[in-house]
């Protein structure tokens, strides 16, 4: 005979890892759109253009300066009634939880890397786009071949910091019901009251993907030492 507690316990665990796997999912999804947002705006910030620069600072101050959780709660609440009937609709049929948290969580996260890029760019002696375009690049090409792949160099580990500080505000999703792992955490709590199993494993889980990413800051900065001349 099947014994319900081991059931449940089992259905317990499944709750937790789906949080984890949900978090993941949720830092990959918001990395990959939050890095070509910051690396725009860190350009927009870097250009000799001042309407573009002070757009870009604007930007930049609007977002992180308020709080993720006004964030979170604006997207998810305010957001889709801006929206036409169907397209709101359509968001409330697709797990709007989670596509709200990652809109949240780019654009929050975007900013920050935005700024870590620029500090790369800044990195770069000027000599090196004089000398691309003395080699008759154009100024686009110049960027994108010469400027960009040297500041990225430069900016991956305060990135990959960026993207600890990324895994982890993913716990905040909690507030708008996306089902993350402090989400799952806290409903495995309130069936069995088993507080001490369910936020262990949690902590855990953050603790080691935070540590496993900052481990691979450290090896990054030590393969690749930063060279600027």
């Amino acid at each position: 005979m099947f014994d319900p507690a081991i059931l449940q316990s089992g259905q317990y665990h499944d709750w937790l890892v789906q949080g984890l796997i949900l978090s993941l999912q949720l830092t990959a999804a918001s990395f990959v759109l939050a890095l070509p947002f910051g690396v725009v705006i860190a350009l927009m910030r870097s250009s000799h253009s001042k309407a573009l620069r002070g757009i870009g600072a604007s930007v930049v101050e609007g977002i992180r300066n308020v709080p993720l959780l006004a964030h979170l709660l604006f997207w998810y609440f305010a957001f889709p009634e801006l929206l036409p009937e169907p397209l709101k609709l359509a968001l409330y049929d697709s797990h709007p939880e989670a596509i709200c948290a990652v809109i949240a969580l780019s654009l929050y996260s975007g900013v920050h890397m935005a700024e870590d890029i620029r500090s790369g760019i800044r990195a770069v002696p000027g000599t090196q786009l004089e000398a691309a375009r003395s080699l008759g690049l154009g100024r686009l090409a110049s960027v994108r071949l010469v400027l960009l792949p040297q500041a990225f160099r430069i900016s991956v580990p305060p990135l990959l910091s960026q993207t600890v500080n990324l895994w982890k505000d993913t716990s905040v999703a909690t507030v708008i019901g996306a089902a993350e792992m402090m989400y799952q955490a806290a409903r495995v709590e309130t069936a069995t009251f088993r507080s001490v199993e369910a936020f262990t494993f949690a902590t855990l889980a953050y603790l080691t993907v935070s540590l496993l990413i900052s481990l691979a800051a450290a090896l990054y900065a030590r393969r690749f030492p930063v060279r600027t001349s």
